[in-house]
């Protein structure tokens, strides 16, 4: 099942720096040829690959009105309320991380400061076909509107009946999403990104999806924004004796069962822990409908580290920066300060991964690869650019020329400095007042 290592042994296969994330060459290529011609060709070449990918092409590629106000009925009421208490979590949470415009500097003589402004238009992409993720819609979309997006528009595959799951247009409505297309691979995010005859471009794509739809994001980034190119889903997991066994493997099972790839990773302190949590992933294995991708994910790229102390447990999983590190522990709050690098931290025998994923508020769009290093969660701060601004008297100005002409100079860039010198030719101070038109006044 999940293999025991020594901490040499898991630093070797785990902590190394590797190129082990990067893009299949192959799916590059193809993602570009795709890319490249329906940036040319637009309607023409989306539904030449809308026919050879999905095999359907649908009537309209836009979700009408009424599609949507159908979908209402199609999903059970107790999803919905479901749906809908999970959005005014995930709001209340979000809404909290809006910032105003803010002056840093506020003088008579000096006035600087930022502006925060809502991206205009942004793309979602959800997986779709025979899958379903309401938790996708709502964890991406529910920042930007917060942020203030004008344009939020959702791509997602429909299914052999022409149209999308009915959960996703639901969780569209209660998120305020704008607009819904059916589409969705490569085809979806070079559409977004460039726009066609029926569906505009916009500046931004956010949202999961395969290895295609990976390699397309990457490639089309610099002329969009994207938010990340997410791997392989991970979880570390830090218990002492105070832990529940059931529950530390029910949690490692939870991240093994999303693919083959997913990493899970238990540091303990216990070894008797260590040897009850094995057990419990058997048995619970046992009886999962996804037990072959579990199973194989915890035998291949799963991990059971007993640690001297929880320091030394910290000390690897700050090295390791997972997506998500559980803590169960008994005083896990007290141990919070502990962590460096993690995408979200999730405290005590009570708060599984899982709950964060659907329903708690805290953004389940993670960094993964260990790329929480030097990145961070879906927040609505990736929804809104941040302009600086500043002001400054002829005074303030005069007082700061020679630091400004002494540094430009250095750098030979003559013309910076004259930029300066050129406001105070001939030793004549300007006054704060409305140019006349005349150049020697």
């Amino acid at each position: 099942m999940i293999p025991y290592y020594d901490l040499e042994q898991f630093r070797n296969l785990f902590l190394k720096r590797r190129k082990g994330n990067q893009l299949d060459n192959k799916i590059l290529t193809t993602a570009r040829q795709v890319i490249d011609d329906i940036r040319s060709n637009g309607d023409k070449a989306l539904a030449a690959y809308v026919k050879r990918f999905d095999g359907i092409i649908p009537e309209s590629w836009e979700v009408t009105e009424r599609e949507r106000e159908q979908a209402w009925s199609q999903v059970p009421k107790e999803v919905i309320e479901s749906l809908q208490a999970a959005a005014g979590n995930i709001r209340n949470f979000h809404k909290k991380q809006l910032q105003n415009t803010r002056f840093m500097d506020m003088t008579e003589d000096v006035i600087s400061g930022q502006l925060y402004r809502p991206i205009e238009r942004v793309g979602l992409y959800v997986p779709g076909g025979t899958a379903s993720y309401p938790s996708t819609v709502l964890m991406n979309a529910i920042p930007a509107a917060l942020a203030g997006v004008n344009q939020l528009f959702m791509a997602t595959p429909v299914r052999n009946s022409q149209e999308i799951s009915p959960v996703l247009a639901v969780a569209a409505d209660i998120a305020g999403v704008n607009k819904i297309y059916k589409v969705g691979g490569i085809q979806a995010i070079a559409a977004l990104a460039y726009g066609t005859e029926s569906i505009p471009f916009v500046d931004k794509i956010v949202g999961p999806g395969n290895a295609y739809v990976a390699a397309a994001k990457s490639l089309v980034f610099g002329d969009v924004g994207i938010d990340m190119i997410a791997g392989p889903s991970e979880v570390a997991i830090i218990a002492d004796d105070y832990a529940i066994p059931s529950y530390v493997a029910a949690d490692l099972i939870a991240q093994a069962e999303h693919d083959e790839n997913a990493r899970a990773f238990l540091f303990t302190t216990s070894s008797q822990l260590a040897e009850a949590v094995v057990k419990q992933l058997n048995e619970q294995c046992s009886s999962l409908p996804r037990r072959n991708i579990a199973e194989k994910s915890l035998a291949d790229k799963g991990a059971v580290i007993v640690v001297k102390d929880i320091d030394e447990a910290f000390a690897l999983v700050n090295q390791l920066a997972p997506e998500h590190l559980e803590i169960q522990t008994k005083e896990p709050l007290q141990l919070l300060s502990k962590v460096k690098n993690a995408g979200s931290v999730f405290l005590g025998n009570y708060t599984p991964e899982a709950l964060g994923d659907y329903f708690a508020g805290p953004n389940h769009v993670l960094p993964t690869s260990g790329t929480a290093r030097f990145s961070s969660g879906l927040s609505v701060d990736d929804f809104l650019t941040k302009t600086t601004f500043l002001y400054y008297s002829s005074q303030a100005l005069e007082s700061a020329a020679g630091h400004i002409t002494n540094i430009a100079e250095v750098e030979k860039l003559e013309g910076h400095s004259r930029a300066v010198k050129q406001r105070f030719r001939k030793g004549q101070k300007i006054n704060e007042r409305k140019w006349d038109g005349n150049e020697n006044s």
